[in-house]
C-alpha cells in the first residue's frame, strides 16, 4: 500500500463519524499522513495526540489606506463585493473582519492609496504519531475564509497515502479541500437529514469528477434513507458500520477505536484496502 493516493474523507453535516472515520483509517495506514482541514474546529488532534514539531503562523494580505493619498472617490468601496470599505465623509474606512483578501481594491484604486500588509489567518501545526504526520490548522476567531489555511495544508501532500479529514457540509472549503482528492469517502447516517446532506457532498463530488463511495455509519437494520439514496443514484456502498455504544463511549473519550479493539483495527485495514483497490479501478 505504499502507492501514492489522497483520500478525503467527507460528510454533508457534521456528527456523523467523519472524524472518527478518518483518524482510524490515517492511524492502520503505514508511513502515512493525516490532513485535519476541518480548520474552523480541527479535532482530529485529540485522537492522534502527535507531538508536534512544528508550529507556522498562516498570514493573509489584507488593505491598508493612506489618508494622505485617498481623495475618498468611492471606486474601491463601490466594487467590494463584501463591503469591507465604505467612505464616510471623504474618508475610507476598512473592516478587516469581513475582507475576504481579493484584491480587487489595491488595483482599482486610482491613487495608490491602497496598500497589502501580512495579518496572521491562523497557526499550521505538524506533529507524529508513530510514523504517522499529523497536519492540522486552526483559523483565527472572526476570519470570514479559511481557504488559504486548507491551501497551506494541502500543500504539504508528499506522496503515500494521504488522508484528509475535511470540512463537514459542501460549501467552499469543501471544494478546496478535494481539489488534489484521488477518491472520496463520504460518511453518512441513516436518517433523512443524513440523506438530504448526503446528496449534497455527492452532487459536489460529481461536479468536480471526483470518485466516491459512501460509508454507512450508525447502522441499525431499521429503515436507512441514505442506503436508499445511494442506491438509487449509482453511489457504490463500500462499507456499513452498525451503531455500537462502546465505540461511541471510546471516541467521546478521545481515543482511537483501533488501539483497543482488534475487531476495529481489521476493520479499518479492510477498509483502507477497499477503497486503495476502488480508487485503482476508478
Amino acid at each position: 500500500m505504499a502507492e501514492n493516493l489522497t483520500i478525503a474523507v467527507l460528510s454533508g453535516k457534521g456528527g456523523t463519524g467523519k472524524t472518527m472515520v478518518s483518524v482510524n483509517l490515517a492511524a492502520v495506514a503505514t508511513g502515512a499522513t493525516y490532513i485535519d482541514c476541518d480548520v474552523e474546529e480541527p479535532n482530529g488532534h485529540l485522537f492522534l495526540k502527535p507531538k508536534v514539531f512544528e508550529e507556522e503562523t498562516i498570514t493573509i494580505g489584507k488593505p491598508e489606506v493612506d489618508q494622505r493619498r485617498c481623495d475618498g472617490c468611492k471606486i474601491c468601496s463601490d466594487a467590494c463585493a463584501f463591503k469591507a470599505l465604505a467612505v464616510v465623509n471623504k474618508k475610507l474606512l476598512i473592516f478587516p473582519e469581513i475582507c475576504h483578501s481579493c484584491g480587487l481594491c489595491y488595483h482599482l484604486c486610482p491613487q495608490g492609496a491602497l496598500i497589502e500588509v501580512e495579518q496572521s489567518l491562523g497557526v499550521l501545526s505538524k506533529g507524529y504519531r508513530d510514523d504517522l504526520l499529523v497536519l492540522s490548522a486552526e483559523l483565527k476567531i472572526g476570519e470570514p475564509s479559511g481557504v488559504p489555511l486548507i491551501k497551506a495544508l494541502i500543500n504539504n501532500i508528499k506522496g503515500g497515502i494521504t488522508i484528509i479529514d475535511g470540512p463537514p457540509g459542501s460549501g467552499c472549503l469543501v471544494h478546496e479541500t478535494i481539489a488534489r482528492a484521488d477518491f472520496c469517502l463520504l460518511v453518512a447516517e441513516p436518517t433523512r437529514f443524513g440523506e438530504q446532506n448526503l446528496a449534497l457532498v455527492h452532487q459536489l463530488v460529481s461536479l468536480m469528477g471526483k470518485p466516491a463511495a459512501v460509508l454507512l455509519n450508525k447502522t441499525t437494520g431499521g429503515a436507512n434513507a441514505s442506503e436508499e439514496y445511494a442506491k438509487a443514484n449509482g453511489l457504490s456502498i463500500i462499507a456499513t458500520l452498525p451503531w455500537d455504544g462502546q465505540l461511541a463511549r471510546t471516541t467521546s473519550s478521545g481515543d482511537l477505536a483501533i488501539d483497543g479493539s482488534e475487531h476495529y483495527r481489521q476493520y479499518f485495514s479492510h477498509l483502507l484496502a477497499q477503497i486503495v483497490e476502488e480508487a485503482r479501478r476508478a
